[in-house]
């Protein structure tokens, strides 16, 4: 993705079940985190439990903790917790890392609330403190009295100071998780490919957790799944699969090849349907599997018609120049550090340029660095293709965009509504309507919002003409037939809640205020 959008932490629990030579535990702990690095980068945090007592560990950098993690002996633990976050609130901050503790109980999650409990607190803080006030009922009944009154998504995981522990997702399986359990040890990760490489197992032993049902492990080391809350309809965050989760997972690799290949043809179309006279390539890196599903449907069309397919890297973003230039003037000069494009593949004034991105989410990125440094190449015309639909609404289940304002195609919106727009919008926030935006977007075409998002993320010294194709919601669902979380596309969301951001988000446009939604 060409924007930095914040998202969905990620979580790791290991019991083992036997013993094991040397630091075992610790380095299987480490490896479970530095497989998941993608999932957070504003802190890390690490727990165990040995004899009835926590250690915990944390810090703001994951290479940080792996290192205070060799630094232990952690050959007689017996359960072990991990986390890494992304900030909505608290950057940087390690008293906002998990694992957190209250009483016997030491709890980390990949969730978000659609209220917060507490504002004072971190979130985590607060759901551990009442599941552990409750821990005299049962592991059971505390997470099912605790979480049964949360609106949000969440897979939370925990350990006790009597040697227990447990995994729990919510009940529409908003957030990813899966787990595996041999006789050996029993561990949980929020992806799948970090267990495969922690313990070497295929593809099959490593299940997702189940909506609903807390597994928990004894301090004998029985794992068993309990009914905890009433199963939903599933409704797993699809972006996960567009963009959020490594590639490496199998069925995420597959799901994102068949979303370049859906983009193909509405891609030749809007190159003229001159394929020898367009270059195709990606904005670095996250689209490069979509891409080769592109690729791979382009090259059966050449070969069928006789044509030549030129593609490559067209496109590099530096990942070690960090310098934070403040000043707006200075900023396009920074973003040349930032990126850079390769010479000499484009044939000035005579190719078009394809470029696939995962989503268009801000466009800032698109606008103020991307398409100025492709255009310097000299194309007639460059297309963005996004792997996604357009982000029309707000998210409130982890990904960072809660904001209505900050959406390119809510901006699309509001232009096409024109001088009366604000009129409108608030007309929509007053009605009874759900989704009180869901009527103004169905007065326009998917054609003549994607034209408007082009005209705002063209820049006017721009000679290139810009065009952009989005994915459609019902090839989306082809692709990804398991993750149907598509809120932010179609304004359909799974929890109460998520309507009430969406309201609120559009309250604070119309008041010109940029406060979160939630």
């Amino acid at each position: 993705m060409s924007e930095d959008i914040k998202h969905e932490c990620g979580v790791a629990l290991l019991r083992p079940l036997k013993s094991h030579p040397g630091d075992w535990g610790g380095a299987k702990l480490s490896l479970l985190l530095e497989k998941q690095h993608n999932r957070g980068q504003d802190g890390v945090g690490a727990a165990t439990e040995l004899c009835g007592e926590f250690t915990v560990l944390k810090d703001t950098e994951l290479q940080g903790l792996l290192s205070q993690i060799a630094k232990r002996d952690t050959r007689g633990e017996d359960i072990f917790l991990g986390h890494l976050r992304y900030a909505t609130f608290g950057r940087k901050n390690l008293d906002y890392c998990h694992p957190f503790l209250s009483g016997d109980l030491a709890l980390a999650g990949n969730f978000n609330l659609t209220e917060n409990p507490d504002q004072s607190r971190p979130d985590c803080a607060v759901v551990c403190e009442r599941i552990a006030s409750k821990l005299d009922k049962g592991i059971v009944t505390a997470l099912k009295e605790t979480l049964s009154g949360l609106d949000g998504a969440y897979v939370f995981v925990g350990m006790t100071k009597q040697g227990e522990a447990f995994a729990i997702r919510d009940p529409h399986a908003i957030r990813p998780g899966y787990y595996y359990i041999s006789g050996e040890f029993v561990a949980v990760a929020s992806e799948r490919p970090a267990i495969q490489a922690a313990f070497d197992c295929s593809v099959d032993d490593v299940k997702p957790l189940p909506p609903g049902k807390a597994l928990v492990i004894d301090k004998e080391g029985r794992a068993v799944f309990h009914d905890c809350l009433e199963p939903k309809e599933k409704r797993s965050c699809v972006f996960e699969r567009i963009y959020f989760s490594r590639a490496n997972d199998h069925l995420i690799h597959h799901e994102r090849k068949m979303l370049g290949a859906a983009l193909a043809n509405r891609i030749i179309e809007a190159a003229d349907d001159d394929i020898e006279n367009t270059f195709f390539s990606y904005i670095p890196n996250s689209a490069q599997v979509s891409f080769h599903g592109l690729l791979e449907k382009l090259f059966k069309v050449g070969m069928r018609e006789g044509k030549n397919v030129r593609f490559g890297q067209i496109c590099v973003k530096d990942a070690k120049f960090r310098t934070f230039i403040a000043d707006a003037a200075s900023r396009k000069e920074f973003y040349k550090h930032v990126y850079d494009v390769t010479y000499g593949l484009v044939r000035e004034g005579k190719d078009d340029l394809v470029v696939i991105d995962d989503s268009i989410v801000r466009g800032n990125t698109m606008r103020n660095a991307i398409l100025p440094m492709l255009d310097r190449l000299g194309p007639k015309k460059i297309v963005i293709a996004s792997s996604a639909p357009p982000i029309k609404y707000p998210d409130c289940y982890g990904i960072d965009m809660s904001t209505l304002g900050e959406l390119v195609a809510f901006r699309a919106l509001v232009n096409l509504l024109g001088a009366n727009a604000d009129e409108e919008l608030k007309a929509a926030y007053e009605s009874a309507e759900l989704n009180p935006l869901e009527k103004l977007y169905a007065r326009f075409s998917d054609a003549e919002l994607s034209k408007e998002v082009a005209r705002l993320l063209t820049p006017p010294e721009l000679k290139a003409e810009v065009e952009v194709v989005y994915q459609r919601v019902k090839d989306l669902h082809q692709c990804c037939p398991l993750n149907k979380g598509d809120w932010y596309f179609t304004g359909d969301y799974p929890t109460p809640g998520g309507y009430k951001v969406l309201r609120k988000a559009l309250k604070n446009y119309l008041e010109k205020s940029n406060d979160r939604s939630y």
